[in-house]
């Protein structure tokens, strides 16, 4: 008896991702009763659950075989996130694996909360008259939008007006190229033509522009190209994977030193995405210490795009023009609100190292840090100014330097950082 307990425990341990679904399956819907039934209502849960049941109105599908073929497993499916269809969740802590690596943690998340995308989704069946339930797809598809989209093979500025994500607020026609060149939901990636787009592909970009930029920030800068972004591994239904980290606040009773490092990080990213070699320009539209992340080597990343504006400094930006009603439809609202972002001719240079400075760094650095001694009060000073919008722009850059100058003395050289590790033993710049 004792053999086949833990035969049964080693079996359960080791189960396959089919076996994780079934288990779930019987918790949520009962004992199974002897028949195809339940194979069927196994089949509706996995695409129910991804949101395939929705798609094109959805992400994409680049990654649903790695869900179907156990290489993508949630962390704690038989604990705390066993009720994976909780409606309060709308990300999950998973490991990915394929031929190349081990086992790496990865995020698996919603575009957004399960109850703003049912409002989202009746929004879509009330706006054609369709009461409640309807087929969606069917509803985005008739649209004059989606029928402007259809017959073109370029992405126009015209073609996302009305759109409410933060990085087309005023997009450029070389923004959009890149959106197009760096999608990654298509098989022929790399061409700023959609002709190879079929009209799915071209819904699945539309709806995902309409409610969350963060797929798309993702694969437009990508981490291996220098970018503080997590790797994106790609979509199935309404659920999109990338790379897992530890949450920043996590590090906040953290020794100085520690504390430090993460400052200085932040303030480096923050200029790096103002002034890079591309002359785009990603601003922060709203902040907070969710949005940032850390690796096991101590390297800071953005975890949440979906706030963040983009300028295009070589081209500029057109004018804001007042909306016409051809620009105002069912896609303008689908992100949950109907509030433009402001126009970028009103984005402040230091926007963005004011939210940073205010709502996150006056969160690692704190008084007792100064009166124990290990802090100089210059540093206070300059945060202090850099926290301030009532500050010129020019002030409150330099302050923010002065700041970063100051945390770089800071910083500590060891194995812990490994993102600058042994290189910091040898020259200061690391």
């Amino acid at each position: 008896l004792t053999l086949k307990r833990c035969h049964f425990i080693d079996t359960v341990m080791a189960g396959t991702w089919s076996e994780v679904w079934t288990l779930y399956l019987i918790l949520a819907l009962g004992t199974p009763d002897p028949s195809p039934a339940p194979q069927e209502k196994l089949h509706d849960f996995r695409r129910i659950f991804l949101g395939l049941d929705k798609c094109n109105a959805c992400i994409g599908t680049s990654i649903c075989k790695k869900f179907f073929k156990d290489e993508i497993r949630f962390e704690r499916w038989l604990t705390a996130q066993s009720n994976l269809s909780s409606a309060d969740v709308r990300s999950y802590e998973g490991n990915y694996t394929d031929s190349t690596a081990g086992w790496r943690p990865v995020v698996l998340s919603r575009l957004m909360s399960p109850p703003l995308q049912q409002i989202s989704d009746n929004s879509i069946c009330t706006s054609a008259g369709k009461g409640k339930s309807c087929s969606i797809e069917a509803v985005l598809r008739a649209t004059s939008r989606f029928q402007r989209w259809v017959r073109s093979n370029l992405l126009l500025p015209s073609m996302v007006k009305g759109l409410v994500t933060p990085m087309l607020s005023c997009p450029s026609q070389r923004l959009l190229d890149r959106i197009v060149r760096r999608y990654f939901e298509v098989t022929d990636v790399g061409s700023v033509q959609m002709k190879h787009f079929s009209e799915k592909d071209k819904l699945r970009l539309l709806y995902t522009l309409a409610v969350n930029q963060q797929p798309l920030i993702m694969q437009m800068f990508p981490g291996t190209e220098g970018w503080p972004f997590l790797r994106y591994h790609g979509s199935c239904g309404r659920m999109m994977v990338w790379a897992g980290s530890k949450p920043l606040r996590s590090l906040f009773s953290s020794p100085l030193e520690r504390r430090a490092d993460i400052a200085y990080q932040l303030l480096h990213i923050t200029q790096s995405l103002s002034s890079n070699s591309l002359q785009f320009s990603l601003f922060y539209t709203n902040i907070s210490e969710d949005m940032f992340g850390t690796l096991d080597d101590s390297r800071v990343f953005i975890v949440d795009t979906s706030t963040i504006g983009i300028i295009d400094l070589q081209e500029g930006y057109p004018p804001d023009e007042d909306l016409l009603p051809e620009h105002l439809d069912v896609f303008s609202c689908l992100s949950g609100s109907c509030e433009r972002p402001p126009p970028c001719e009103t984005v402040r240079a230091a926007q963005s190292f004011i939210l940073l400075c205010k709502h996150v760094i006056n969160n690692l650095l704190v008084p007792n840090d100064v009166q124990s001694g290990h802090l100089p009060k210059e540093a206070v000073s300059a945060l202090a100014i850099c926290a301030d919008q009532s500050q010129s722009d020019q002030r409150i850059i330099a302050a923010a330097q002065t700041l970063k100058d100051i945390l770089q003395t800071l910083r500590p050289c060891s194995a812990l950082y490994g993102y600058r590790y042994p290189e910091c033993l040898y020259s200061d710049k690391f």
